[in-house]
């Protein structure tokens, strides 16, 4: 019988009877794979908890769940556990707001290929969004046998890490993949994240010994790739670590990431208080310490205005946010309404 807490599991207390704690390996559309006790099962959503007036969270890739198996059938995913990280990032589609990318995440490898399409704004994206969620990023810059002279781009994504570590690795030769180990330790959950053609798949391929997601090229004229995953899922590592595949995001909106945006943005977070004026606006004000530090090349204008435009778009984020908590509670007083009322007449 397989070990749930080979997959991270930890029990906090005892589950009711009938039910039992699983872990979500992937999600295809209203059926979702879940590991347990019992092995490897399908699962799909209890319409009274999950939809409606219903008050779990949907489960998403690296969720422990509780669910009751149904013989020769489907089991019944009946909660969501209480997850310790989420990478958020807001959802393509406008009028859904917030889409979770995975749950339970250890370390984010934020996954950047060292050719013409490296770029530093989008790793700070990337660990804004990361912060936030908890989870501990990582760097990993790929491709490295492709590029020459890598050095100036491994400088570039140091500048904006911060704390975080910066790896650059070649699946063809080897290098760097040593420094993995540290983050791929048995029961962690790393997720890979990144854009299309950064080489996740081909990493994962590489650390698992075996090709187990299928590898795309990509486009000589952009150096960017199509997309490989086409859904998200959590492979078991021979050495007992768990990796969590994503798609490749060609759009990483933020959500609600102000801690993530602070931690990121420290230097500058810092230097705001520093101005002559409280109310400066970093334009033309005398005594204003950004100016001066972008003057003196303490600070560089694209870091600045990444910033600027980060801090824009969580503000609209978190407005958007208020506006669709107050259209679900709307919704589900109506669907509550409407649900009392059924009684009322039968």
């Amino acid at each position: 019988m397989l070990d749930l807490k080979q997959y991270g599991y930890i029990e906090t207390e005892p589950p009711p009877d009938g039910l039992f704690p699983g872990r979500v390996t992937a999600v295809h559309k209203e059926r979702y794979e879940i590991i347990s006790a019992q092995g490897t099962m399908f699962c799909k959503l209890k319409t009274g908890v999950y939809y409606g007036a219903g008050t779990e969270d949907f489960p998403t890739v690296g969720d422990f769940v509780l669910f009751r198996a149904i013989e020769r059938g489907d089991g019944l995913i009946v909660k969501t556990l209480p997850r310790k990280t989420q990478f958020v990032r807001r959802d393509p589609n406008p009028n859904i707001g917030e889409q979770i990318v995975a749950a339970n995440v250890d370390y984010a490898f934020i996954m950047t290929s060292l050719n013409w399409d490296f770029n530093s704004n989008r790793i700070e994206r990337y660990l804004v969004l990361a912060r936030k969620s908890g989870a501990i990023p990582v760097v990993v810059l790929t491709k490295a046998d492709l590029a020459d002279g890598y050095a100036e781009k491994v400088s570039a994504a140091q500048a904006v890490a911060g704390d975080a570590d910066v790896i650059p690795v070649s699946v063809i030769s080897g290098m760097g993949l040593d420094r993995l180990d540290h983050y791929l330790a048995p029961g962690k959950t790393v997720a890979f994240l990144g854009m299309s053609g950064v080489g996740k798949s081909s990493l994962l391929n590489k650390l698992i010994g075996q090709e187990v997601m299928a590898v795309n090229a990509i486009r000589e004229d952009d150096s960017r790739g199509c997309h490989t995953t086409t859904h998200r899922q959590l492979f078991m590592l021979p050495g007992g670590a768990m990796v969590i595949d994503t798609p490749g995001m060609r759009t990483l909106g933020m959500w609600d990431s102000g801690d993530g945006l602070r931690d990121t943005f420290s230097d500058i977070e810092a230097m705001l208080g520093g101005c002559r004026f409280s109310d400066c606006r970093h334009g033309s004000e005398p005594g204003c310490a950004i100016i001066e530090a972008i003057e003196n090349g303490e600070l560089s204008p694209d870091r600045w205005n990444n910033y600027i435009s980060l801090k824009r778009e969580t503000t609209y984020a978190m407005d958007k946010s208020e506006i669709l908590r107050e259209k679900w509670a709307r919704n589900k007083a109506i669907a509550k309404w409407n649900k009392q009322r059924k009684k009322e007449i039968w």
